[in-house]
């Protein structure tokens, strides 16, 4: 456990509490009551406008998280309520980690592109190695797009080829076995928009495996899959403020389990 808690600090003279993101009841209610976090991993769970993924994103900006994206959190013009939010946030730490980031799954698709240009861009440079090096030895030119091809093969390593040559699902799942390491602080705003089922599962187990090697998430979602991380402290933003539920009573598990049971009951009301 590295964040343990978070709150709201407003003075009474503040003026913008109609503005958002300060406008949303349930970041308001955080001005009364602290928000605990009281196992290794956390579910923010609640309908669409319920605030999740903007309590998410100020948490990022005031850990100072690294973002997976084509901007950190204090340069991304779409994180500006999520910045102006981080500042009135106290955070309580357990323990403060460096390791571990935040993305949204929007972003992802912006780094993938991202890293593609980055290749090319360098594979660009060591094409043009040969004419910048005109009349230097074939030494000097090795060495130039030696650095260059070294760079690429990290890459490759890393991600395990290109990313985007797969389908955003199997790029996904490649970044976060690339980049789950121990010890980190994960903060995911609806990890499974571009998994399968099968996908969300093999997520799930990452989270699970991670946990045992010191790690810490906090991850907003729809998925009653991603929802059924044993031993996860779910967070309804269904209510103000913020309460704890068991998994068996949230209502997005009850509504898909209803559905599979009988869709046709819930089509013929369509």
């Amino acid at each position: 456990m590295y964040l343990r808690s978070a709150q709201l600090i407003l003075t009474r003279d503040e003026d913008d509490l109609e503005e958002y993101p300060f406008s949303l009841p349930v970041i308001q209610s955080l001005h009364h009551k602290e928000l605990e976090f009281d196992s290794p991993v956390t579910i923010f769970v609640g309908e669409n406008g319920t605030g999740k993924s903007t309590l998410l994103e100020g948490l990022a900006v005031a850990c100072e998280s690294i973002a997976v994206g084509g901007y950190d959190v204090h340069s991304d013009p779409t994180l500006y309520g999520a910045r102006r939010l981080a500042e009135k946030m106290k955070l309580v730490w357990n323990l403060r980690t460096r390791r571990g980031f935040f993305m949204r799954t929007e972003d992802f698709f912006n780094f993938s592109r991202r890293l593609a240009e980055l290749k090319d861009d360098m594979e660009d440079n060591i094409e043009s190695v040969d004419a910048q090096y005109e009349g230097r030895s074939d030494y000097a030119k090795a060495l130039a797009k030696g650095s260059y091809r070294k760079s690429i093969n990290a890459i490759e390593q890393t991600y395990r080829g290109d990313l985007e040559e797969r389908s955003h699902g199997e790029s996904l799942l490649t970044l976060f076995q690339a980049r789950f390491v121990p010890g980190g602080l994960y903060l995911l705003d609806e990890p499974e928009s571009a998994l399968s089922p099968i996908s969300q599962l093999a997520l799930l187990s990452m989270v699970k495996e991670m946990v045992t090697k010191n790690c810490q998430f906090v991850i907003a979602t729809h998925s009653p899959i991603i929802m059924a991380v044993p031993g996860a402290s779910i967070l309804s933003f269904d209510s103000i403020p913020i309460c704890k539920k068991d998994y068996d009573d949230l209502d997005h598990v009850r509504l898909f389990r209803d559905f599979m049971q009988d869709p046709d009951r819930f089509l013929r009301h369509l």
